[in-house]
């Protein structure tokens, strides 16, 4: 007798129930993409079913562009009717928070990767509080720097689960439980997570690293497609066991490795 054994394809990843999701890759500063991308978002909701809607940053919203100060008030003041918005800390953020607590071991490598633009943004003058004694330079900052953004960085979250999803700001550490991730590694981890391919029992949802499309490896997907360098800001759809992608390149547009 010939037996046959046929196994069925594993159950597709879902988001919650009665939500709809939309989670936002790395903004660094760049208003202009930021409130083209959220109109694009506004008008993609909009044409679907009734859902609640989610919108997640997922950290590095300032640093590298021009107009970091603009993004933190622009989304500290967001309301979007049907909407929830909630921003997770990157490791930018993370630096600059350091950075106001006093840690000025961090104040030269910060102004170098972006703070510059930052510290413009708020109208320092950046290349003057480089030279400055630490606890000078710190003073400036703190005085530059609205008491409202930095309550409104201090409060982002670190990871936020959406269904079988999780969104963060880096990645995760390969083999360890959801439950148990060390915060550096959520908001800097680069490998051994990108080239890692097992089953993180969830989907990660990450930006940090740029990628010159979405890139989906194993159970990742990386969203992060240089807004600063590329004009591309990018946002992934999620609702149900569907995933769409929408940028302010190309606007809305499906893949089929994103449809599966």
């Amino acid at each position: 007798m010939v037996r046959r054994f046929f196994s069925s394809a594993p159950p597709r990843p879902r988001g919650m129930k009665g939500w709809r999701a939309y989670a936002v890759g790395d903004v660094h500063g760049c208003l202009d993409l930021l409130d083209k991308l959220l109109d694009e978002i506004v008008a993609d909701h909009q044409a679907r079913p009734n859902a609640k809607g989610l919108i997640v940053f997922l950290g590095d919203l300032i640093d590298r562009g021009p107009r970091s100060a603009g993004v933190i008030e622009r989304l500290r003041t967001l309301a979007l009717p049907g909407f929830q918005v909630v921003a997770i800390a990157g490791n930018h953020e993370e630096v600059l928070l350091r950075i106001l607590d006093g840690q000025a071991d961090q104040l030269a490598g910060w102004l170098r990767f972006g703070g510059a633009e930052t510290l413009r943004s708020y109208g320092a003058d950046a290349s003057e509080i480089g030279k400055l004694a630490p606890a000078d330079a710190r003073a400036r900052i703190t005085s530059a720097i609205p008491h409202a953004h930095r309550d409104y960085l201090a409060a982002c979250a670190d990871s936020l689960r959406f269904g079988d999803y999780l969104f963060v700001h880096a990645g995760i550490r390969p083999g360890v439980a959801v439950e148990q991730q060390d915060l550096h590694d959520l908001r800097w981890i680069r490998e051994p997570f990108l080239s890692d391919r097992r089953d993180h029992g969830v989907v990660v949802v990450h930006g940090h690293t740029i990628s010159e499309a979405v890139e989906e490896v194993g159970s990742r997907i990386g969203i992060d497609t240089g807004a600063y360098q590329t004009g591309r800001l990018t946002a992934l759809g999620i609702e149900g066991d569907r995933r769409w992608l929408i940028d302010t390149v190309d606007g809305f547009h499906e893949s089929e490795t994103l449809d599966v």
